[in-house]
């Protein structure tokens, strides 16, 4: 049985980009992988990315000791919980404690609020900082409990931001502007490394819409890298359709890139922050048995972010190059490699 306000699905494939071809090739070439890039991010938002820096010993490792953290007991976890209210983003958050939504804010409409916080996020997660950012403090589990956890999540924080970097060169360069203009923008210690867990939850009440994985929404960050593992379940939502939802399928050793809201506005909305949710795994062979449940899922996030002193506005330097190369830009396939 499906909710009433079933969406429609495609399964059209996003981008697909060599990095490659910007990190180890000629000037022709990296300019040309970088319109590439910006090319994509404004028709969907999102791209798959190969090459992209990031090894694919430490992804394993990054994986395994996310998966060692979710498998402990739920009373070993909450010895480093996420911290009351919503501006500290650090800690363990237990399913149900956290609710995604773009909707509306408790000052805004407080009914509507507690309508939403009715049907519980069926997720698990760690959030992780830099150790140098002094409005967040990291919180660590037990050194007993996962030895492990803090020194490899401590490096891999910043191996992201490296990657992370690289894409924000090849999106200056694709618009128009100096290769390092964006990276400038961002010192590292406001960016958040996001371990999640979905764990085995019954088809059915995804379907109704009694439970959810993440809702639709867009990220209010400059812009987001994940990893997926093969389970399924990410969705981008078609910009030119609204309700019309493509399925982000895991591609082995590609992350994926999608534009935050905060690059929207610095680009003055060339580059589009597009809704996108976690469902139901594409594949029916990822849900299982007679009760129809779900496979586990995992996920790496790493969301980058502008310090908090700088002002958020169109770029006044490059408005009139982002304008014109709106209208010029060359649109390229959506399987290019």
């Amino acid at each position: 049985m499906m909710s009433s306000n079933a969406t429609t699905i495609a399964t059209t494939s996003l981008p697909l980009i060599n990095f490659a071809n910007f990190t180890n090739s000629s000037t022709e070439s990296r300019l040309r992988t970088a319109k590439q890039l910006v090319s994509a991010c404004r028709t969907t938002g999102f791209v798959y990315i190969i090459n992209h820096g990031v090894p694919k010993h430490e992804l394993e490792r990054a994986f395994a000791i996310s998966s060692k953290f979710f498998d402990l007991p739920l009373e070993e976890k909450m010895k480093a919980p996420h911290p009351p209210g919503w501006s500290v983003h650090r800690g363990y958050s237990w399913p149900g404690f956290e609710k995604v939504s773009n909707a509306t804010s408790s000052k805004e409409d407080e009914v509507a609020v507690r309508k939403l916080r009715e049907v519980k996020d069926v997720k698990e997660s760690y959030e992780v900082g830099s150790e140098s950012n002094p409005d967040m403090p990291n919180i660590w589990p037990l050194e007993e409990v996962l030895p492990e956890w803090q020194p490899f999540m401590t490096e891999f924080y910043w191996t992201c931001f490296e990657a992370a970097k690289t894409v924000l060169k090849a999106l200056a360069l694709g618009i128009g502007l100096e290769e390092d203009a964006l990276v400038s923008l961002h010192s590292g210690h406001y960016n958040q490394l996001r371990l999640l867990n979905y764990p085995p939850i019954p088809a059915q009440a995804l379907e109704e819409g009694t439970s959810e994985r993440m809702p639709a929404h867009t990220d209010w960050s400059t812009m987001t890298i994940l990893w997926q593992d093969d389970c399924g379940g990410l969705q981008v939502e078609d910009p030119n359709h609204a309700g019309k939802f493509i399925n982000v399928e895991p591609v082995e050793g590609a992350l994926v890139m999608n534009i935050g809201d905060l690059m929207m506005r610095w680009s003055n909305d060339v580059l589009r922050s597009t809704s996108h949710r976690v469902t139901l795994p594409p594949l029916q062979d990822r849900i299982e048995g007679e009760g129809r449940i779900t496979r586990q899922r995992k996920s790496i996030v790493y969301f980058l972010s502008t310090d908090p002193d700088r002002l958020i506005e169109v770029m006044g330097s490059c408005m009139k190059t982002l304008l014109q190369r709106a209208h010029s830009l060359q649109c390229f396939d959506l399987t290019v490699i």
